[in-house]
């Protein structure tokens, strides 16, 4: 029997925390329980003066927004315990891991959101040496005073890089899941080592990035991919492995989306027309885009 765990067969997996395997964001689920109702229009502001590195809006607003002032350690705590899961997190780990006796997939979560959150929120189901997240100096009744760091942007690239220095894993056998631009730093650099990026949103950056767009709301839709992309199975064998797992594939639609924008030949009418005119997607009719 191959050896398990064998070097050459090892992955890293890397995923997002917020929206890849929960629901919401942390801010947002930090502003319901603070009472922050404008969580998402503060982000857009911080974005749109490209203030902060993209997926550290909420870092900075915990130091500098008077509206988060007083936030302790034990609210992200809460905030984690609060957030809710994409259905089946739990499951994750151990279903990637009994794909194959000569396959060893090592389970991290590299997010922007605060450690403590993922920490809290992961309870159980990742160890929390395996958890990467923004980390705060608190003052002695555990305010939050200052940023001591952030994985976000090239932060993720960084904690990547040196995971897969202190694992040996080779450059290809890398898969990350995100799905905001705030991963789009991360999933260029895997693209690069030729790994596997898994987007679960169709953000508009990452549809150009991601090697695989997969959405659902159950956090094992992305075995689904892997299953492809690594192991080169077909649908049958997929949805055979799952229904031995205990899930049934109730649906399975494959789509592939164009977006054009069509400009007139003649260039005096071409002229004439509307830069900001909207570009038209088109999606493959029923009989083209099911299939399955």
């Amino acid at each position: 029997m191959p050896k398990k765990n064998s070097r050459a067969n090892r992955y890293l997996f890397a995923s997002d925390f917020d929206r890849t395997l929960s629901f919401n964001d942390t801010g947002e689920v930090l502003g319901e329980l603070y009472g922050v109702t404008n969580f998402r229009e503060k982000v857009a502001e911080l974005a749109e003066e490209n203030f902060v590195q993209q997926g550290a809006e909420l870092a900075y607003l915990l130091v500098h927004d008077p509206d988060f002032k007083g936030i302790r350690r034990e609210h992200l705590i809460e905030a984690g315990k609060g957030a809710r899961l994409k259905h089946n997190v739990e499951r994750l780990p151990d279903l990637l891991n009994g794909i194959s006796e000569d396959h060893d997939f090592v389970f991290y979560v590299i997010s922007a959101a605060p450690r403590e959150v993922v920490e809290s929120a992961l309870e159980g189901i990742i160890a929390p040496e395996r958890i990467f997240g923004t980390e705060f100096d608190y003052a002695e009744d555990g305010t939050i005073v200052d940023v001591k760091h952030t994985t976000a942007g090239y932060g993720k690239v960084a904690v990547l890089d040196r995971l897969r220095d202190e694992w040996n894993t080779s450059r290809s056998r890398i898969i990350y899941v995100g799905d905001g631009s705030s991963d789009i730093h991360v999933m260029l650099h895997v693209d690069r080592l030729e790994g596997l990026t898994i987007a679960v949103s169709e953000n508009q950056y990452l549809r150009q990035v991601a090697r695989r767009i997969v959405l659902s709301d159950d956090a094992l839709a992305v075995v689904v991919p892997i299953l492809e992309e690594i192991f080169g199975w077909d649908r049958p064998k997929i949805q055979t492995h799952l229904e031995s797992e205990g899930f049934l594939v109730r649906e399975w639609e494959k789509l592939q989306t164009d977006t054009l924008v069509l400009r007139p030949t003649n260039l005096a009418s071409a002229d004439a027309e509307d830069e900001d005119e909207p570009a038209v997607t088109a999606r493959p009719g029923a009989e083209g885009g099911k299939t399955g």
